[in-house]
């Protein structure tokens, strides 16, 4: 090898997301020496026949959990992105990152808060736990359906100081608009599907713990406490990529019948909508859209839901599955969301 070349390996991660209880949801993996949570993931190896099966087999390894359809996502290359501490200096490493749809109630160790996807055998760095995690918990800024906007203002603010202490001011001015712009601030609307540009302010303002960790240096306390649950490596930014892919696949295709159960009333059906595009969604017009698509029809069952009067229980027209491009949920967030 000459010198100064380097060797690259390619690393596969899977974000794998369900929504329960009206909570979008990752699985993520934990072992003993590495601090913060990770997605599934590990190298192509030779024994891998596709880029697919080695996912599928790291996956099924980390977590006991058997994938249906993926569908990539982004391939990221940052320098130090990799998980693994005895990696050679000069390695770069490839992620090529998957998006996955499923039921969390249906897998093994589904439980809600803090249930165990099983850790399969020990791993070279240890023991494996994998569990369920509102994506919310590393994202929070974007779940708009807390009128509390608290930690929002806080980081605003945050990102309104470091924008303004730009001493060139063409770039001061650029700063500014990028995060109104982002964060819809300044009279600019919200954009649901900007998630990544949000985690690249953030980042590049240094108001989370990754870029100090990138950096080497020493996270301060004051940005501990804001951010929501820091990730390993780059996973809080695939995540980021993945929850703007996904809030934007809804509106023209119908995934939302990959994470519900088979039959549900309309009202569940907002809620998972409302869950994964973090805003409040207007009810009739929610119900508009729906029929206007034609992606439900009644069973002819009922639900009794607790204190209302029963709701009528839905299930995905067999038709719908075909993807066809009009059978997305336009969504428009309720004023005020």
């Amino acid at each position: 090898m000459s010198q100064g070349a380097s060797t690259v390996t390619v690393d596969l991660t899977a974000v794998i997301v369900a929504v329960t209880a009206a909570d979008p949801r990752v699985l993520v993996v934990r072992r003993p020496d590495v601090a913060a949570d990770w997605f599934p993931s590990g190298p192509l190896r030779e024994e891998h026949r596709t880029l697919q099966a080695g996912l599928r087999s790291w996956v099924e390894h980390q977590t006991r959990l058997r994938l249906g359809h993926v569908e990539q996502l982004y391939t990221f290359g940052d320098r130090d992105r990799t998980l693994v501490e005895d990696r050679r200096p000069d390695a770069r490493a490839l992620s090529l990152a998957y998006l996955a749809l499923t039921r969390e109630a249906g897998l093994v160790g589904g439980k809600g808060d803090g249930g165990k996807g099983g850790g399969g055998n020990a791993e070279e760095a240890g023991a494996m736990e994998a569990i369920w995690r509102s994506w919310y918990d590393y994202l929070p800024w974007e779940d708009r359906r807390d009128q509390d906007a608290a930690e929002r203002s806080v980081l605003a603010t945050r990102l309104g100081a470091w924008a303004r202490g730009e001493s060139d001011r063409h770039a001061r001015k650029d700063r500014l608009s990028r995060v109104a712009l982002a964060f819809g601030l300044e009279g600019q609307p919200w954009d649901e599907e900007r998630c990544l540009e949000r985690y690249e302010l953030l980042y590049e303002a240094r108001v989370i713990p990754e870029a100090w960790a990138d950096a080497h240096l020493p996270v301060p306390e004051a940005v501990r406490e804001l951010g929501g649950r820091p990730m390993a490596a780059d996973h809080r930014r695939i995540l980021a990529t993945a929850a703007g892919r996904l809030r934007a696949k809804i509106k023209y295709r119908p995934v939302l019948f990959e994470l519900m159960p088979e039959s549900f009333t309309l009202l569940h059906l907002q809620r998972t909508a409302e869950a994964l595009a973090g805003a409040g969604l207007h009810k009739q017009n929610f119900r508009r859209l729906v029929e206007q698509n034609q992606l439900v029809e009644e069973t002819g069952e009922v639900f009794s839901e607790t204190g209302g009067r029963p709701a009528k229980l839905m299930r995905f027209r067999p038709e719908i599955r075909q993807e066809r491009p009009s059978s997305g949920v336009r969504l428009k967030a309720r004023p005020g969301a």
